[in-house]
């Protein structure tokens, strides 16, 4: 890992304020980033004080004024080199954000990948920022619409995804021509100070003005700072329902914007009439991938009376394959969560679970003895439950999956639908009726709806976000793009006299 570290420039102390190139004197609070797979100290980060907070939000300021005239392409083709960067540093990248967040080196690497991809949609992206052109009512008029930067984009990210959400925001928001300042999780700072000194390089190289990547890593204030901020029209923010709560009221207290990616309580419903085969491989991944601390983890399993009993002994004889330990080790299915509050809170769930009555039909505990040092390891667990335990109804970032039985097609819904959350969702079927049902108004109620594939691993070109408790918030693909930026409706009058619209006359 030390080999790792060396190449991304990771030192045993870092600062943890920066506007590119150029790094604050380290002399906030110290933390220390520790790793969940082997409990062993990574590399510390000083925390932004509030000092080198102002004098990055001052140089992100100024940098904005310049950055927003350079043409749109000419921005792109910056984040396409950004993209061929984070190809040469793949894998030592990859590797940090597995070892240091705690998920499989697959995925560390497929993270990585994301960032990459993010970036090869934002160079094309880069030459299609459209607006509308629309015919007026008046003659010798032309009317159309516009889109400009905002200015300063804050981005608030989480632990379990430190460095593809994050970019998700900033390569869209670049070509878009705003700045970027990003509070990355106090959990793993060190994927974020990688990222920008990645970052940096290609910025110096093109004589980027400085402050236009900008980053801060601080705890609960240094966020609420940013979402007080009046000079910061857009924070971005993703984690938990209640933390983006708060963010959404401070935000839109000053009547800023904010961009919210927060809790997800996803169900796969299992029809009578699916391939049981595939949806195992669906729900198991979902269920068990970067240990059950996705947004997109499959929490509920909503299965058919008719198949309920089969695909419970497939899912159980599945359970029992799954190999925990060491992520970055490709054998291992399950890595570590990402602390011991995390561990917790696994505890905790299924305390509660079991006094409302859950039955336990793959029994979780935490792991211990060789190779589980850290005290994050936990087995991976299946209960049995009714949609009505208030468990149910919330999400828990661990690998905890609640099994549930429906008799109709319209059962299976009122069960998916009947959470607060509304992030990702499946149906596993061949039936091509239930299929469309799902799909339509009448269906699912989450931002992302599948057929035959599982409610985990969605793919750059389309807008990703959920609705209700998840925070209705779109990034990545689509036209997400447009949160990024300001509309503006233009009208030009090119002929020799102004009238007025609606027939309204103002003669003197």
């Amino acid at each position: 890992m030390q080999e790792v570290l060396h190449q991304l420039g990771i030192a045993a102390r870092n600062s943890g304020a920066s506007t590119g190139n150029d790094w604050a004197e380290g002399n906030g609070k110290v933390i220390t980033s520790f790793s969940p797979v082997d409990g062993k100290k990574i590399a510390e980060v000083n925390l932004c004080t509030e000092d080198a907070y102002e004098q990055v939000i001052g140089t992100a300021e100024k940098a904005f004024i310049e950055w927003r005239t350079w043409p749109s392409p000419k921005r792109g083709d910056i984040v396409r080199q950004i993209g061929d960067e984070l190809r040469k540093n793949k894998e030592a990248l990859g590797k940090l954000v597995s070892y240091e967040m705690g998920k499989s080196l697959q995925e560390g690497y497929g993270e990585v990948q994301e960032m990459i991809d993010i970036c090869d949609f934002a160079l094309g992206l880069s030459r299609q920022l459209h607006g509308l052109t629309m015919h007026s009512e008046r003659p010798g008029h032309r009317m159309y619409e516009q889109w400009h930067p905002l200015g300063i984009v804050a981005v608030i990210s989480a632990f379990n995804f430190p460095v593809a959400v994050w970019s998700w925001n900033a390569m869209l928001a670049w070509v878009c021509g705003d700045v970027i300042v990003w509070k990355p999780s106090e959990k793993t700072p060190l994927c974020a100070v990688a990222c920008q000194k990645i970052i940096a390089k290609v910025f110096k190289q093109n004589n980027v003005p400085e402050g236009v990547c900008n980053l801060v890593v601080g705890e609960r204030d240094s966020g609420e700072r940013i979402s007080n901020d009046k000079r910061i029209p857009l924070v971005s923010a993703t984690g938990s329902t209640r933390m983006g709560k708060a963010v959404g009221a401070a935000v839109g207290a000053r009547l800023g914007r904010s961009l919210l990616e927060l809790g997800g309580n996803n169900a796969i419903i299992i029809s009578k009439d699916a391939d049981l085969e595939m949806a195992l491989v669906g729900c198991l991944f979902g269920a068990v991938g970067t240990a059950g601390q996705r947004c997109t983890t499959t929490r509920r399993l909503i299965i058919h009376e008719d198949v309920y009993d089969q695909f419970k002994t497939k899912l159980v004889n599945a359970y029992k394959q799954l190999r925990i330990g060491n992520p970055l080790e490709e054998k291992n299915h399950v890595g570590p969560l990402i602390d011991k509050d995390a561990v917790q809170s696994y505890l905790n769930a299924i305390e509660k679970c079991k006094a409302e009555g859950g039955i336990f039909i793959v029994e979780g505990n935490v792991m211990d003895g060789q190779g589980f040092e850290s005290g994050c390891y936990v087995r991976p667990c299946i209960a049995e439950v009714q949609p009505n335990y208030q468990i149910v109804q919330n999400e828990t970032f661990a690998p905890i999956l609640y099994l549930l039985k429906y008799k109709n097609f319209e059962e299976a819904i009122s069960i998916q639908n009947g959470v607060p959350q509304g992030l990702s969702s499946s149906i596993m079927t061949l039936n091509l009726r239930e299929a469309e049902q799902f799909l339509s108004s009448n269906g699912s109620d989450c931002g992302i709806a599948n057929v035959n594939i599982g409610t985990s691993g969605a793919e750059i070109g389309g807008a990703f976000g959920g609705e209700k408790e998840t925070g209705g918030g779109r990034e990545s693909g689509s036209d997400a793009w447009r949160i990024y930026m300001r509309r503006q409706t233009n009208t030009i009058n090119y002929s020799t006299s102004l009238p007025l619209a609606q027939g309204i006359r103002f003669d003197l």
